[in-house]
Formats: C-alpha cells, sequence, structure tokens
C-alpha cells in the first residue's frame, strides 16, 4: 500500500478541530492542513498576536477557517476560562502544545512546568471539553516516554532532584497513559468517543531551543543532520485526527528507523504505558491536583 500522506485527509468541512499550541511546528502545520481541508480549526495559543499572524498566513486561499483564542496551559484559570468560552460541538480536540528539557520552573498553580504544560493542562482541558466533543481526543506523547516513569509520589519533583530530561520523558509517558486510560473509560461508558495518541519522530521545532544550556547548540545540529521538518512531523498528529475508521487506544508515529521519520502508521510503546493500575492512579492523582475530575458520558459507541 502507498505511504499515507496529508492529501489523503478526506472532506473536513463543517468539522471543527481544538489545537493547542497551533502557532507554531507542528501545531501551525496540523492546523495548515486542516484548514486546507476544509475544518474550522481553534488555534488554542498563549501568544493571540502570534497565533493571529499564523492564522492569516495558512488561511490565505484554504477552504476551511481559523479562530485564534488564548489558552496558558500553566495555568488552570486560563484553562477553565478557554472551556467557559467555547462555543461546541468540536469534533476533534488534538492536545499538542509542549515543553521539552527546560530548566526547573513552576507553573501558575505550582506544577513543575513540565508535567504541568504536557500533561495536567491537557488533563484538565480534555475533562472540561468532554461535554462538547463528538468524534475523539488526539493527545501529543514522545518516543522520549520510553526513558521516563511515574513517580506518584513525586509526579511533580518536589523531594527529587530535577532531571530536566527525566522529567521531560516522565510527561510524555504520562501523556501515554492518559490517551490509553481515556480509551478505556470511553469504552467502559460505551461512549462514541475515541482516544488516540501519536508522537512526531524527530522533528526540527523550537522545542529543540529552549533548554537554555549547552544542548540547544547540539541539537540545532542534530535538527540539521537527522530531523525531519515539521510538515513532516504533522503527519502522525493528522492521521490520528482524520482516519475514519482508526480503532481508539491506537498510538501512531512515524514509520521510518528507530521512529525517527517517515510516513504514519500504528507503533508499539513501553510495557510500562500499559500498565492498568498506574494508568487509573495517575488518573486519580490528576483530577485530584486539577480540580478536574472528566465525566464521561454513555451511548451507543459505533
Amino acid at each position: 500500500m502507498a505511504a499515507w500522506i496529508p492529501d489523503d485527509i478526506g472532506d473536513q468541512s463543517g468539522r471543527t478541530f481544538v489545537i493547542t499550541g497551533a502557532n507554531s511546528g507542528i501545531g501551525l502545520e496540523a492546523a495548515r492542513e486542516l484548514v486546507r481541508a476544509g475544518a474550522h480549526v481553534v488555534m488554542a495559543v498563549r501568544d493571540t498576536d502570534k497565533g493571529a499572524q499564523a492564522a492569516t498566513a495558512i488561511s490565505d486561499g484554504a477552504r476551511g477557517s481559523t479562530e485564534v483564542r488564548r489558552l496558558d496551559l500553566a495555568d488552570l484559570s486560563s484553562v477553565r476560562a478557554f472551556a467557559a468560552d467555547l462555543d461546541g460541538p468540536v469534533d476533534v480536540l488534538i492536545n499538542n502544545a509542549g515543553l521539552m528539557a527546560i530548566p526547573e520552573r513552576r507553573t501558575a498553580d505550582g506544577f513543575e512546568m513540565q508535567v504541568g504544560t504536557n500533561f495536567l493542562g491537557h488533563f484538565a482541558l480534555t475533562g472540561l471539553l468532554l461535554d462538547v466533543l463528538t468524534d475523539r481526543v488526539v493527545t501529543l506523547s514522545s518516543a522520549a516516554h520510553r526513558m521516563g516513569s511515574i513517580n506518584l509520589d513525586d509526579l511533580n519533583w518536589r523531594r527529587r532532584r530535577y532531571q530536566r530530561w527525566f522529567a521531560y520523558g516522565q510527561s510524555k509517558l504520562a501523556d501515554l497513559m492518559f490517551a490509553y486510560e481515556l480509551e478505556h473509560r470511553f469504552v467502559a461508558a460505551e461512549s462514541p468517543l475515541r482516544s488516540m495518541a501519536a508522537h512526531p519522530g524527530y522533528s526540527a521545532t523550537n522545542l529543540q531551543s529552549r533548554t537554555e544550556s549547552v544542548q540547544d547548540f547540539a541539537m540545532g545540529v542534530l535538527n540539521k543532520v537527522i530531523a525531519q521538518g515539521p510538515a513532516m512531523g504533522a503527519q502522525p498528529t493528522l492521521y490520528a485526527a482524520t482516519m475514519p475508521d482508526l480503532p481508539g487506544g491506537t498510538y501512531i508515529g512515524p514509520s521510518g528507523f528507530q521512529e525517527i521519520s517517515g510516513p504514519p502508521v500504528p507503533v508499539g510503546s513501553t510495557a510500562a504505558s500499559h500498565d492498568r493500575e498506574v494508568q487509573a492512579r495517575l488518573w486519580d492523582l490528576a483530577a485530584e491536583l486539577t480540580g478536574v475530575t472528566p465525566r464521561i458520558r454513555s451511548g451507543a459507541r459505533p
């Protein structure tokens, strides 16, 4: 079979997508292709001025439309405000925004910045939008989930010595386990909704320039040598978000060597990511920390 490409995306007219972090990198490229296919894309971004510039750039001549709304995943009050102001229905939520290997920082709510932004902010956002969702949730993980482990007793790195890469790995493992647990709960409730996960492989984006260390230079070199561009990096997201008959719980990544690059295909993940007990405990912990308890409505599953 021929490799999947964005031209294979069906007509998305009349469908609404919410994409976090849609003003640059993979999120922007996903938004570009969805608008080209006729969708209405809500670009959920921290900087609405940059978001407006990005929206103008991808909307020119496109069949679909864009809308820019402010969302700071590192501030739960912003997450709640975004969800409260959003007009439904929303067909697909794409939990894309993220931080990678940054120095130790805290969110407005006191969470370690990477787990707070990458996981807890998206957990809260998803929970608050469940009532207006009609199709699926796509949560972005990373091949770095393989180096992650979930410390339920110190998720926010208060008692451990902070290690930026292991904090990143934990946050991306948490994203993947959340996607799997969400699907388990959809199935149990016989909900028509589906939960997917995706990872972009090694894609050259601005994530690699924010470590504020010598690692920025090293990753800049790797970006030029082995990384694929953000348009290719967005393909697993687009596949997970638009393939009509894709089973819930599928994890999509690049098909090439070590899942670094290549067209999107279903891929595997670590045994730890499938630990049902930890998935459930992580869900409960996230609900406690964020104050958001996702309520999944039942319904006839197709």
